[in-house]
């Protein structure tokens, strides 16, 4: 039996992606489950395929199968296992890739049935990140979570380790740690919390000299844009490439909306169908940029043929954060690679208001920009204050957050009658002022 070639289920050819990866022969396996569309399955794979070149993989083929009975040993059917075998045998194929997560047993079994190495949906992610991970905070994210991760799959690991080094799932805190034993991964594990403990409290106080300016966060799934927004909007000279998560640490920046309209904008780490749950327990720190913004931007890839369950899955982990009700400005990006207009029609009716953008074009951004300043005036206040003639540096404050409505002043006393952003009035003390028809 022939395997198939790696783009067989792609509906286009992917993108070639730079990757200093293993390199090592891949065989990559989908499973379409009972009610599972064959498209969406296809889909599915599509992006399994983009995971493993981004990781560094030599795709030599793949497999879409059904599932409707899982083998609790092997997943698969016994029968599919003995075939797989052979097109393993056939392609040369070093490592095994599944689109699900595979529990301990099943990937020492199919190991043993294969003679190769196996890493399952999770494994690979959190591979990726060891390979993006640039700062410490995202460095010892990822080393914490691929930690868990590997201190259940230990026995089958240390074999692995006799016979080959630094392949893909392996890479990262594995080479140093998963020699040892569990006790010092557990060791390795609480020290690692307590670094990151260390972290959020730094982090949470850099969020709390922020808090009298209003924030806007950038959320999505990995891939859409958010960096390309970003640097649109802010020239912030963020990293941006046409790769899964090139974006893993959080970065703020001044957005000068207008005049009197100033806000910080966050670019986050990317969302992504089944993200391990380490993944998402260690990286708290960085989603709590998202949790502590006024407003979330959720920047949606509207030329990918899945942006509808990508958009699913993002309102699925903004809901499982607790952010189904915080203010939302949904950002259609890439219209320009759009080939027609449905997608835009449907999201026109699923999502009454959305803006549709091109972050690499600019077009449309001044709407986008129009729509932000709205939000924040939501927020404006308008107060009547008094300042003494002498204090030049909190008049010329007041002049540059602030709209001027009316002007009066005599020897003692600038008067105003002023519109600002209520974070603004906090900051500058004028909550004690009188509001305006009052």
């Amino acid at each position: 039996m022939k395997s198939r070639s790696p783009q067989q289920y792609n509906r286009s050819p992917l993108k070639p992606v730079q990757s200093k990866g293993a390199g090592e022969r891949s065989l990559l396996i989908g499973l379409q489950w009972k009610g599972m569309t064959e498209s969406l399955a296809r889909e599915y794979l599509d992006e399994l395929n983009m995971l493993a070149q981004t990781a560094g993989a030599e795709v030599v083929g793949v497999e879409l199968t059904r599932c409707l009975n899982p083998n609790p040993a092997l997943l698969l059917g016994r029968g599919k296992v003995e075939e797989l075998h052979e097109i393993i045998q056939e392609t040369k194929t070093e490592l095994v890739i599944f689109d699900e997560d595979l529990s301990p047993a099943q990937a020492r079994n199919l190991e043993k049935a294969w003679d190769c190495r196996v890493i399952d949906r999770s494994g690979l992610i959190l591979d990726i990140f060891a390979h993006r991970a640039r700062t410490r905070e995202a460095k010892t994210q990822v080393e914490l979570a691929q930690l868990k991760y590997i201190l259940t799959r230990l026995t089958r690991a240390w074999t692995h380790l006799e016979r080959q080094q630094g392949g893909i799932g392996l890479r990262g805190p594995g080479e140093t740690q998963i020699e040892t034993d569990r006790r010092l991964i557990r060791d390795r594990i609480r020290h690692l919390e307590e670094d990151l403990h260390h972290i959020e409290r730094v982090r949470s106080t850099q969020r709390a000299g922020r808090e009298q300016m209003f924030r806007f966060a950038l959320a999505g799934y990995t891939n859409v844009g958010k960096s390309t927004l970003m640097n649109a909007l802010t020239h912030a000279g963020v990293y941006e490439e046409d790769l899964l998560f090139a974006t893993l640490d959080s970065t703020t920046r001044i957005l000068k909306i207008a005049p009197q309209y100033r806000a910080l904008l966050t670019d986050t780490v990317g969302f992504i169908r089944k993200l391990p749950p380490g993944l998402v327990a260690s990286f708290r720190s960085t989603l709590a940029e998202i949790r502590d913004a006024q407003c979330i931007l959720h920047i949606v890839d509207l030329a990918s043929p899945s942006f509808r369950e990508q958009m699913s899955e993002v309102d699925k982990i903004l809901k499982e954060m607790n952010l189904s009700d915080r203010p939302r400005i949904v950002v259609l990006n890439k219209l320009d690679a759009l080939a027609d207009d449905e997608p835009l029609r449907w999201c026109e009716r699923e999502y009454p208001g959305s803006i549709p953008v091109s972050a690499r074009s600019g077009t449309n951004l001044d709407e986008l920009v129009e729509r932000m300043k709205s939000v924040m005036s939501a927020e404006m206040i308008e107060l009547s204050v008094e300042i003494p003639a002498q204090d030049g540096l909190r008049v010329a404050e007041l002049q540059r957050v602030a709209e001027i409505l009316e002007e009066r002043h005599d020897d003692s006393h600038f008067r105003f009658r002023i519109r600002l952003p209520l974070s603004q009035a906090h900051r500058l003390g004028f909550l004690s002022a009188t509001p305006t028809g009052e």
